[in-house]
């Protein structure tokens, strides 16, 4: 079983094609939608685990965004997005949150819909997924927005961000690099 991560799918969306600063570069909806489908199922197998960061769907009918959810691979869990309205939420999810502090796989994730510039656990090593900015927020230190945007309109996968998050490292680390920076001696510059 794998662990996937995605947001801002907004199925249903009929705007999201070439109307918005955030277009999307899809002749129709329906496109949009079968491509994201495909995606989803190409990534995520039955047995898989995926962790929907907000916004599923938006001005979607309901039994469409029922026909769309059934379509997806995966246990899906959903973490509420601006556009999760109550029809999204009875979905049959596993689990419907507003935000979420867990370890998938012993990395310890605080998930929410919207970016956050300081969240628990940021100091000790925890990162922080989230959705809403379509890739208009900067990442700063352990932050990833997870939305289809900024992955090709893919989910993405746990293994992924480890990858790309033991690059990067904490503050607490980058401070005691600082001090041990600054704790060496300083070489005196050679005369000329």
């Amino acid at each position: 079983m794998a662990t996937f991560f995605i947001a801002d799918t907004h199925f249903g969306h009929a705007n999201l094609c070439g109307k918005l600063a955030t277009s999307r570069p899809f002749a129709t909806i329906e496109e949009h939608d079968e491509t994201l489908i495909r995606n989803w199922n190409e990534a995520i197998g039955p047995d898989d685990e995926c962790w929907h960061l907000g916004d599923f769907a938006y001005r979607c009918h309901p039994k469409q965004m029922r026909e769309t959810f059934n379509r997806l691979n995966g246990r899906k869990h959903l973490v509420a997005g601006n556009h999760d309205s109550g029809a999204t939420k009875s979905m049959p999810w596993e689990s419907v949150h507003e935000i979420l502090e867990f370890s998938p796989g012993g990395l310890w994730i605080v998930a929410c819909h919207y970016p956050f510039r300081s969240w628990p656990g940021m100091e000790h090593g925890a990162i922080h997924l989230h959705g809403h900015s379509h890739g208009n927020t900067p990442a700063e230190g352990r932050m990833l927005d997870v939305g289809v945007d900024c992955h090709g309109f893919k989910p993405v996968s746990l293994d992924t961000i480890r990858e790309r998050m033991d690059k990067i490292l904490s503050p607490k680390e980058l401070r005691k690099l600082a001090r041990a920076k600054a704790a060496q001696p300083q070489k005196e510059a050679c005369p000329a």
